[in-house]
């Protein structure tokens, strides 16, 4: 096995976030169901951006701001995804270059345009978004970059992705890829509207290709039809290398084999949105796997990351989350 260059390579939607205020009459008035996301079509995304006030747009996508956490820690990641040649692809496929991580897929020249999400943050922080996803859903094997995966110790797969057909083939292919070539592969559920829509299949994805898996609270006692955490705890010993459970203000539970870590939520300044929050935890957990620390201290970076993207608006971080880990838990 050759030596991995990369410590993570992300695949998931090459998005681009417009966020705003807004507040609960809002969400109620245009139909949308508060702390989720719901898909939408060109027609519908034309209408809430223009009902949209004031907002600030930015490069997004789940596993793409897993990666900009990663890149912020001091690690070395990738991205895989999908943008046409239009403005918005420009936008994102600059930003994530600019943030030190490799994306050399090249822009779609024909079909729909590059996705974004239009992300509404009610003055709680709970964020509700309606996603457009253009071109993403064209995403398939041919637009995996083989080379790219066998470079990297992880290969991390966004579960908002699994829907098409041929997205499904592409993360089976990219494990393969990364199994074959003596690596992790580490797949994030995303969504309890991902898990609702696709439970049978995220099983056996997770049985069979999955090392290390990420979920909230309400992610994983959809996957297994359970009423409460602990019950949804016990179901998923055993099915993946590594479990790492998230539960907001509660921190979070890593399992592996008999071993159960419990992880405190680390506050870095007031909640103000918690967009990003998910994808931040999977940052902080990955760099420190990558880079041999133990599964608590993993746990205890990803809570550090998630506290930090939750204490401002955005997904990514606005600090250096190096700086950070090593002044708050003294990571060298």
């Amino acid at each position: 096995m050759t030596a991995a260059e990369l410590d993570v390579v992300g695949i998931g939607n090459a998005i681009v976030d417009v966020l705003t205020h807004a507040d609960e009459s809002f969400l109620a008035s245009h139909g949308l169901n508060k702390g989720t996301m719901t898909l939408i079509d060109t027609e519908r995304a034309e209408a809430l951006y223009g009902a949209m006030g004031p907002a600030v747009e930015v490069s997004g996508g789940s596993a793409a701001n897993t990666m900009a956490g990663i890149a912020s820690l001091g690690g070395a990641g990738g991205f895989i995804g999908k943008v046409r040649n239009d403005q918005l692809g420009g936008i994102f496929a600059h930003d994530i270059r600019a943030g030190g991580i490799t994306f050399r897929a090249p822009p779609a020249t024909d079909g729909p345009p590059t996705a974004r999400c239009l992300i509404f943050v009610t003055p709680d922080a709970q964020r509700t978004m309606a996603t457009y996803l253009g071109v993403s859903v064209e995403f398939g094997p041919q637009d995996l970059d083989p080379d790219l995966l066998r470079s990297a110790k992880i290969v991390y797969l966004e579960g908002y992705l699994w829907d098409a057909e041929p997205a499904k083939q592409a993360f089976l292919d990219a494990s393969k890829a990364a199994h074959s070539a003596g690596r992790k592969v580490a797949l994030s559920l995303s969504d309890p509207f991902c898990v609702e829509r696709h439970r049978a299949a995220f099983r056996q994805l997770i049985e069979g290709h999955v090392d290390i898996l990420f979920a909230n609270e309400a992610e994983i006692t959809g996957l297994f039809e359970v009423e409460d955490f602990d019950s949804a705890l016990q179901q998923a010993r055993g099915h993946c290398e590594v479990v790492a459970l998230t539960r907001s203000e509660k921190g979070s539970v890593v399992l592996a084999g008999d071993e159960v870590h419990v992880v405190d939520a680390i506050p870095v300044g007031p909640i103000v949105d918690s967009t990003g929050a998910g994808d931040a935890y999977a940052a902080g957990f990955l760099y420190g796997y990558t880079h041999g620390h133990s599964l608590y201290r993993c746990g205890e970076l990803g809570s550090l990351c998630a506290g930090e993207v939750i204490s401002h608006m955005g997904p990514r971080p606005e600090c250096s989350l190096k700086q950070l880990a090593s002044e708050k838990l003294n990571l060298s």
